[in-house]
């Protein structure tokens, strides 16, 4: 009997404020849930921002006072889900972990917020954010249910380049799989985000787990993205849903307006990135061109890539979950054409077979 959904991606942007992306996301929920869909992606970063162009006033040696400024903004639109540094897992999810007095819950309210708007929706939303816990930053993956709230985080576990001098590295053991139902159909569910997709070991670790659903927000705007989706679609069997953000350089976040040093030297306070100013005058100038996809299990491109739609670029398709199971005939690369005899993997702090 066929497992029809309707799956979607969302290249969405992030917004000036963090209660507006918010306010965003919802609205684009539920849009989603007129259109029928059942799941909807959207991009690595999202809430929160992903700090395109800016350099936080770091060199190699050296870091300016203007940086730390701009670090101070980026940390306070970042959202705080109530977790700790180390990641409490499964007492997290459950909320198991002790609040302050008078609180009802732990965090600024953003967790609620999005089990609120999948609850309202019907939708089932898997979201980009950028997570502050204690004093260190974290790209972060949320999956959630509109029956049971937050199923699961995950924390990136290799940030890319500059990336690393702003947000730490998480554990390892965030890339367990999700199971769920949508109207009948069970699902087993993983993000790899952005580059930790070019990381065939880390790819490998959510192969094993069987999934069906591979979800990859990213901020790659690259021509070789969507290869790589179809490479991942092929190799595992499973739909691929990749969601990016297209943004011009006028819609970049206010606080990366601010002048930033010559990076050469930074004791100068010289300009480095574009003003407010020159940002409008630039005006239509694209720093991410999106390329949001959604990609079947032989590798088929099924919707994209979307290029240079910067708002209200939803990609969605009914798909057939069944196929998954038809694509195992030739190959299954975690089991029958794996040779688990000969080749093993182990991931610290996560059990990588399939989840009951």
């Amino acid at each position: 009997m066929p497992q029809i959904l309707k799956l979607a991606t969302a290249q969405s942007r992030t917004l000036s404020t963090t209660s507006e992306t918010l306010a965003a996301l919802s609205t684009t929920t539920h849009k989603a849930a007129k259109q029928g869909v059942h799941l909807i992606l959207f991009p690595e970063a999202y809430i929160g921002g992903y700090p395109r162009t800016c350099s936080f006033g770091s060199a190699v040696g050296g870091r300016a006072p203007s940086g730390r400024d701009q670090f101070l903004e980026y940390f306070h639109n970042a959202v705080d889900l109530g977790d700790t540094p180390v990641g409490e897992g499964d007492d997290w999810v459950e909320r198991k972990l002790p609040t302050a007095k008078g609180k009802e819950h732990r965090g600024d309210g953003t967790r609620e917020f999005l089990e609120n708007v999948a609850r309202e929706t019907g939708v089932f939303v898997v979201t980009g954010a950028i997570e502050r816990a204690g004093g260190s930053l974290y790209c972060t993956a949320l999956y959630v249910c509109p029956r049971l709230g937050v199923l699961g985080k995950r924390r990136k576990v290799m940030p890319t380049g500059s990336e690393r001098l702003v947000w730490a590295q998480g554990s390892p053991s965030t890339l367990k799989a999700i199971t769920t139902t949508i109207a009948g159909v069970k699902l087993v569910l993983a993000a790899a985000i952005c580059w930790e997709n070019y990381m065939p070991l880390l790819r490998y670790s959510l192969y094993s787990q069987n999934v069906n659903l591979y979800l990859a927000p990213t901020a790659d705007t690259r021509d070789t993205w969507a290869p790589l989706m179809q490479t991942i679609g092929f190799e595992s069997r499973a739909f691929v849903l990749s969601a990016n953000q297209c943004m011009k350089k006028k819609n970049l976040p206010p606080w990366i307006w601010a002048k930033q040093p010559n990076t050469n030297n930074v004791a100068e306070e010289n300009a480095g990135s574009p003003s407010k100013q020159e940002l409008e005058n630039e005006g239509e100038e694209f720093v991410s061109r999106g390329g949001s996809c959604i990609v079947g299990p032989m590798g088929n491109i099924l919707q994209g890539p979307l290029w240079e739609v910067e708002d209200g670029g939803i990609l969605s398709v009914e798909v057939d979950f069944e196929d998954c199971e038809r694509g195992r005939l030739d190959l299954d690369v975690a089991g029958s054409y794996s040779r688990n005899d000969a080749f093993r993997l182990s991931v610290q702090g996560l059990d990588i077979n399939p989840p009951p």
